[in-house]
């Protein structure tokens, strides 16, 4: 694997550095670089080499892993992760990122952490929100009858309450792989016929998706997602090809749905987390009469978790 590395390889070591509590005129890249060079060092010190295949050896006196087996077992140069653990000014990719989170056996909050101190984008696809707890979900139930849901940045729907179970569409009739609202809103009928002035709103999702995926062209899932939608919609690929980009944020929608008739709604995200990853929708009414029929909407599904 070829690392990029700036101009520190024939700098001088890292200065000092006392932490950011006690270095008020740090730039912050300086601190995060010391703060990840400590993350990293506490965590090699703390794997043994039989935790990830190695053989000990009778002369081993550093605590956990040596620098050259991490290097060793993340496939970069030694002396480049031996400069990252000294806070030296190099560049490190996501991909080389993914590399010592697994080397280090990280945890999936550990490896957050990682990747927040480097100030990249985590490229691991499918990975479950962490912000999906069981007081999250309690909360989804406590909304109702408002409809609400946790979305990820590529549209998938992580979790709902009961009354945005029959608000669109069944959805508790779709496969979960299939649980993605650019796929419902190109390819279910019951959904798009549930959406007042679907053309309109297609193209917004499609203008937002365009710019979450900025950040993401490289991941398999995007890649596989974006696909399976051109293959499966002309309509979706002529949108697409605009080019058009709408950042996030709330609207006013109407829908039509198929058990309790016309409901206005306002859409609000509420992000659980510091950048626009997964978020809580809700759909909150507009009026007494929307107020009414989601009530009765509530009162038609069984009360299951979902």
């Amino acid at each position: 694997m070829t690392t990029m590395v700036t101009a520190a390889r024939t700098g001088p070591a890292a200065p000092a550095y006392s932490g950011p509590s006690e270095a008020p005129d740090v730039p912050e890249t300086e601190i995060r670089r010391h703060e990840l060079a400590d993350f990293l060092r506490s965590r090699r010190e703390r794997i043994t080499p039989e935790q990830v295949g190695l053989v000990r050896g009778r002369r081993r006196r550093t605590p956990g892993l040596r620098r050259e087996e991490v290097a060793q077992l993340s496939a970069v140069g030694v002396t480049w992760y031996t400069w990252l653990e000294q806070a030296r000014d190099i560049q490190v990719s996501p991909q080389v990122l993914d590399a010592l989170a697994r080397a280090l056996l990280l945890d999936r909050s550990e490896r957050s952490h990682l990747f927040s101190l480097a100030g990249a984008v985590d490229p691991a696809p499918g990975t479950e929100c962490p912000s999906l707890t069981p007081a999250l979900r309690a909360m989804l139930r406590q909304l109702e009858p408002i409809p609400a849901c946790v979305q990820n940045s590529r549209y998938d729907i992580l979790a709902h309450n009961r009354t945005y179970a029959r608000l669109l569409c069944d959805l508790d009739a779709v496969a979960i792989e299939d649980r993605n609202i650019m796929l419902l809103a190109y390819t279910n009928e019951e959904w798009r016929s549930s959406v007042m002035d679907i053309a309109e709103v297609t193209r917004l999702m499609t203008a937002k998706f365009r710019a979450s995926m900025a950040e993401h062209l490289a991941e398999p899932s995007w890649k596989a997602l974006l696909k399976r939608l051109e293959a499966a919609s002309p309509e979706f690929r002529e949108t697409w090809a605009r080019h058009e980009i709408v950042g996030p944020g709330g609207r006013s929608k109407v829908f039509r749905n198929a058990y309790v008739g016309l409901l206005r709604l306002e859409t609000t995200d509420l992000w659980l987390g510091p950048s626009a990853g997964p978020r809580l929708v809700t759909y909150a009414p507009r009026d007494k009469e929307t107020r009414e029929r989601l009530q009765r909407l509530q009162d038609l599904v069984p009360d299951a978790e979902d």
